[in-house]
């Protein structure tokens, strides 16, 4: 901290945050120690699935299954065979039984409207017109169990219930991390209020994560858990890319840490889409076990793994396979790893329920058996990366996804 009792990150000062509690709130990151995370973590795959798939197989709408329990349940009766009979390696997850997956939970609670076109992706509307609106409304508290569309997906699950008995039905109305929020609340002007209006900014930040923990309060209790837990909470907060590296300490890293205060004392970890270079430092500086970049165009393993120490996981798109073949899936597993990445994964969507693609998706599973074997029988990465075709080498990551 500096002379006025106002925290920084790298020597830098940062603004000073209102209220106060909040500086009192942010500490030091966790002390973890990346000088033998990344080395003794395991190596870890899977390939996880999605509604999506079902949803191609059994020729359901988008919006039926959003908005129609009797139509989410047929899908899934009728899907989960088709899914298993197309895949039936045990090591791919069928799609989780849950309520639709709408991650505009939070915000919808708080006023901002859900649309739901018949064939294409949901939407929402921000909702505050200015950051001072946001603040002050952000001050009164909700019942978020009866708040926007939450009392619809309830009686949503306990439909989903009824015709599955036994069977776990996960509550998937969620939220997002500090500064996605911010965006689906205030849209595009956020990206200018972070210039315009910094400190007022950082006040609506603090107000908005602060909200999203009341909600996160309502849906860990719809899960049957609860909203702190001690080994470890995990963040989703792909619009923080958006934010320039030099705003980083003031404007994201404080409802980071606010956001993780509120939810553990153990690991925490994160996905964030499209982080730069320049950006993945703090990841280590916010005391990261594990880190999600997903699909992000602008890093590559070697990227990550010399950006900072936070083991990474590493994906492989389901439009990836599209412009690959079964040998050069394989390259991509062995490459990905021996470059640095603790883990990599890929999920089973619609476009992956195509003939032509179950043998890729076969090979990346039989590729990361053999990665996992060779590791554990004392190979190296450097080992890992001979076993990589020249063309593969060529291809990652100087030429990838081309």
């Amino acid at each position: 901290m500096d002379a006025r009792g106002h925290r920084s990150y790298d020597g830098e000062p940062t603004l000073r945050l209102k209220p106060d509690r909040l500086q009192e709130q942010t500490g030091d990151p966790m002390n973890v120690d990346y000088s033998t995370l990344r080395e003794q973590k395991p190596f870890r795959w899977y390939v996880g699935s999605s509604s999506y798939a079902l949803m191609c197989l059994t020729g359901t709408a988008l919006g039926e299954y959003n908005l129609n329990p009797d139509a989410c349940i047929e899908m899934h009766r009728k899907g989960r065979p088709l899914f298993r009979e197309l895949f039936p390696d045990p090591a791919i997850r069928e799609p989780s039984l849950s309520t639709p997956a709408v991650s505009y939970g939070h915000v919808n609670g708080l006023g901002s409207e859900l649309r739901f076109p018949p064939a294409g992706e949901l939407i929402h509307t921000p909702i505050y017109d200015s950051l001072r609106e946001g603040v002050d409304a952000l001050k009164q508290p909700v019942d978020f169990s009866q708040a926007g569309m939450a009392p619809f997906y309830l009686d949503f699950r306990r439909q989903l219930q009824d015709a599955f008995p036994g069977e776990r039905v996960g509550f998937s109305f969620g939220f997002e991390g500090p500064i996605t929020t911010a965006y689906e609340l205030r849209g595009q002007n956020f990206l200018l209020d972070v210039m315009d209006e910094p400190e007022l900014a950082a006040e609506f930040l603090e107000a908005v994560t602060a909200s999203s923990f009341e909600f996160a309060k309502f849906y860990a209790e719809v899960n049957g858990s609860t909203a702190f837990r001690e080994e470890g909470a995990s963040m989703c907060d792909d619009v923080a890319s958006m934010i320039p590296a030099s705003l980083f300490p003031t404007l994201v890293m404080p409802f980071w840490e606010q956001y993780y205060r509120d939810r553990t004392s153990g690991v925490r970890s994160a996905h964030v889409e499209d982080l730069r270079a320049e950006q993945l430092p703090f990841l280590e500086q916010i005391g990261l076990s594990s880190f999600d970049p997903s699909i992000s165009s602008k890093l590559s393993p070697p990227l990550i793994r010399d950006g900072c120490r936070v083991p990474f996981g590493w994906r492989l798109g389901s439009f990836h396979y599209l412009d690959m073949v079964v040998s050069e899936v394989r390259d991509w597993v062995f490459q990905t790893v021996a470059d640095g990445a603790s883990s990599v994964f890929t999920h089973i969507e619609a476009l992956l329920c195509r003939d032509e693609n179950v043998p890729k998706v076969n090979a990346f599973i039989a590729a990361c058996r053999e990665v996992q074997a060779m590791l554990e029988s004392g190979a190296t990465r450097d080992d890992l990366g001979a076993e990589v075709s020249a063309s593969g080498r060529a291809r990652f990551w100087d030429h990838w996804p081309e």
